[in-house]
């Protein structure tokens, strides 16, 4: 058996070691008291007789100073080199207290805070020393000290930013845990899932038809674009000509006394929004050219408009000049995925948007109780939304954080992995354009983490924004982007009864086939549209549909989809909103029954 290797002992500091490493670089001595300077420099820096030597060549070379040493070169070498290396060393040490940490360098400064309590406890304390309370039976040491042995405690809320005060109004908040939004019935008095056993999660669709990397973007060319807006065009109107059961279509500029089908998409006539008196029909490329005709929408009772919708109509355009619709034919959805075995057992998503922080603060005591939910729950599946470190929050603008954003972000993602390790949870972290570190494009490319430890990558899942996921044969369409907010702006509409503006958005998102249907986008968008058409469309119409926004939350089926915005977890500086589903399939055949078995809004 071989011996175990005993590690060599460094070589004692002596005017003979000193010389012989000199000698090494051909560097010697001038005058006789020169060795026991060097000697005295090695015991008073902490130098060894290598490292002296090697910081002696370099220094003596950068100055074209003489290879013979004199007290007066090693004065000067002593103040420009040695004085100056020993304060960068305990800075480097004094900065293990402050600026950030991760977990593991927290844990060291939580055992040292143990041993210097440990100590004080023999010792007298001075007059001007700080006092510690004492724990007793009677008079037992605070709650607050108990929960700073976390480092969870010590990340939030003060590691990043320079005010350490939490959100008041958000830890004095109401309601918790209070059901706002409901949909379905749920059987039990709780919710919980089985901390994804058995949970076959996957991305829908092949690899080639999802975005799972970064990819160049800018500088696309106008002519891109108008291809791509072509080719949705062409599309979808073939959809609409089967559906309908439609002749062949019109050019929008031939002049026609009887009634004629077209085909296009709606745009503006002007730089404003649209209304009913600025609609035009931009044609398709292959019957119309691109040829464009204003709309009159006036016979019309009931309709809704958006830009960028692409629809057959019919009416007359007796001049050519303008065209008097009589009738819209609108888009169809998408067939459901149906699975060729389906599981049976039921499963629990929970769905959660950021920010994670309170406006007033950069605290990330939100996140901390959603964690403490994922704990409680042990939901199989949790869907996390961006933004983890929002671009708007007054403290990331102004530039006042301790450490860059990449720093804070990875801080923030370890927090979250950690933290829900014990409930074993599939975890599914979805980007935003509102996430200040990453790519500011559309589709956006997933989150990059190499630090990932091993025994997570299993049930950690990083994709892209949109996504479209697949748990157990229920599809789940999945977007950050605040597209409900975006289209509620352009959309414009006529209806005789009473209409939800929801509805009608959802409805236009299915028919449309897109998650992202509207064109020109908002501003605050910036599309890559050679992406888009690979990424961004529905390849099949999702059981379930999560659209974060700031808009009000709600759960809502159309067109037999599930659709739920979920809210924000944080509404400025108060708690808001997140949501947690029950997913079954029905196995018996006959009529499609919705595998969303219940979904919930609830106040965190």
């Amino acid at each position: 058996m071989a011996e175990p290797e005993v590690p060599e002992e460094p070589e004692p500091v002596s005017a003979e070691a000193v010389l012989r490493e000199l000698r090494l670089f051909e560097l010697c001595c001038r005058d006789e008291d020169v060795p026991a300077r060097l000697v005295e420099l090695c015991l008073t820096h902490g130098l060894g007789p290598v490292a002296l030597a090697n910081e002696l060549l370099a220094f003596v070379t950068s100055k074209d100073f003489s290879t013979e040493l004199s007290s007066d070169s090693l004065d000067a070498f002593e103040h420009e080199v040695l004085i100056k290396r020993s304060s960068r060393v305990s800075q480097k040490r004094d900065n293990r207290y402050s600026g950030l940490h991760d977990i593991r360098s927290l844990q060291e400064l939580l055992d040292e805070e143990e041993e210097d309590e440990l100590l004080d406890a023999y010792t007298t304390p001075s007059k001007n020393s700080q006092k510690r309370p004492n724990s007793t039976p009677e008079t037992p040491r605070p709650k607050r000290n108990l929960s700073s042995r976390s480092p969870y405690a010590l990340f939030s809320p003060s590691s990043f930013s320079p005010s350490v005060t939490p959100s008041q109004k958000y830890s004095a908040r109401s309601s918790r845990g209070e059901v706002v939004a409901s949909f379905g019935s749920i059987q039990g008095p709780s919710w919980s899932g089985h901390g994804g056993c058995g949970c076959a999660l996957r991305l829908f669709g092949s690899p080639e038809e999802n975005l799972t990397q970064a990819y160049k973007f800018m500088f696309q060319k106008a002519l891109d674009v108008r291809e791509v807006l072509s080719w949705r065009i062409e599309e979808l109107g073939e959809a609409l000509k089967n559906h309908h059961h439609l002749e062949d279509f019109t050019s929008v500029s031939l002049p026609a006394q009887e009634p004629v089908t077209v085909l296009g998409q709606i745009g503006c006539d002007a730089n404003g929004k649209l209304n009913a008196k600025s609609v035009v029909l931009e044609g398709d490329r292959e019957h119309s050219s691109g040829g464009r005709v204003p709309l009159d929408l006036s016979e019309l009772r009931e309709y809704s408009l958006f830009p960028g919708q692409v629809l057959a109509l019919e009416g007359t355009n007796s001049t050519g000049r303008r065209m008097v619709v009589s009738k819209l034919y609108e888009g169809v959805p998408l067939p459901f995925h149906t699975p060729p075995e389906p599981a049976s057992e039921q499963r629990m998503v929970l769905v959660a948007c950021g920010p994670y922080t309170p406006s007033d603060s950069i605290g990330y005591d939100p996140l901390s109780d959603l964690v403490a939910v994922i704990t409680r729950d042990r939901p199989d599946v949790c869907i996390l939304f961006g933004p983890f470190l929002d671009a708007k929050h007054e403290q990331v603008e102004n530039c006042q954080l301790l450490g860059s954003f990449s720093e804070v972000f990875k801080l923030c993602l370890k927090m979250i992995i950690e933290g829900t390790r014990s409930a074993g949870s599939q975890l599914v972290v979805v980007p935003s354009a509102r996430d200040v570190h990453h790519d500011y494009v559309y589709p956006q490319p997933p989150f990059r983490y190499p630090e990932l430890p091993k025994e997570d990558k299993q049930r950690v899942h990083f994709v892209s924004d949109p996504c479209t996921l697949e748990v157990d044969g229920v599809v789940l369409g999945l977007t950050s982007t605040d597209l409900l907010f975006h289209m509620g702006a352009e959309e414009i509409s006529s209806s005789s009864g009473i209409s939800d503006r929801f509805t009608r958005i959802l409805k236009h998102i299915l028919t449309q086939r897109s998650y992202y249907p509207l064109y020109p986008p908002s501003e605050e968008l910036n599309i890559d549209y050679e992406s888009f058409y690979s990424y961004a469309s529905l390849p099949v119409t999702p059981d379930v549909l999560v659209t974060p926004s700031e808009l009000r939350y709600f759960v809502k089926e159309v067109l037999g989809c599930v659709c739920i915005n979920p809210g924000r977890l944080t509404k400025g500086t108060v708690g808001g909103t997140y949501g947690r589903l029950y997913l079954q399939r029905d196995n018996s055949r006959g009529e499609r029954k919705s595998p969303c078995v219940a979904a919930q809004v609830v106040k965190i």
